[in-house]
């Protein structure tokens, strides 16, 4: 199909990126394109594309911290997942997943693009409609989120703050 060569090869960075698994990037790409083609929907542009697998891979984070709980349950060993390249040196796929989970949905989406996709915060106002002062705002909010977890997670490991 035209529009999954045109736009999978990208798709499949993006999404690689996010979730550091080939295997997982190709089910959520490929279950994109199935879902699209199943609704006739296949005259889509890069933009909605890149939401919709956005969506489809915080959705993937988010769940995955419950599928970590019930492979630890039943014995089977999790092993940590080194993230993408990040901003923040701290930023892992626990922190990560914990992050997600006190964010909104534009805070998500804006993480993701500019942390995962390494876009300016004019790529990622042109992109979602939002005003540049906005991600700004956003953007600054999830620092400030960033910045109380890792406190509290100094505190309550270690009991003193670094």
């Amino acid at each position: 199909m035209d529009i999954y060569r045109r736009y999978g090869p990208a798709l499949m960075r993006k999404c690689v990126r996010m979730l550091g698994n080939v295997q997982d990037a190709e089910d959520i790409v490929q279950n994109l394109f199935i879902d699209l083609i199943k609704k006739g929907k296949t005259d889509v542009d890069l933009p909605y594309l890149y939401k919709a697998s956005t969506n489809r891979c915080l959705n993937h984070i988010r769940n995955s911290k419950k599928r970590t709980k019930l492979l630890n349950e039943r014995g089977d060993e999790v092993t940590p997942w080194q993230g993408p390249r990040c901003d923040e040196a701290h930023l892992n796929r626990e922190f990560i997943n914990s992050l997600v989970t006190k964010l909104d949905k534009k805070s998500r989406e804006i993480l993701v693009y500019r942390f995962y996709d390494d876009m300016s915060q004019d790529e990622i106002a042109q992109l979602t409609g939002y005003s540049r002062k906005t991600i700004g705002k956003k953007l600054q909010s999830i620092r400030q989120k960033v910045d109380k977890m890792v406190l509290e997670n100094n505190y309550s490991n270690k009991g003193e703050r670094l």
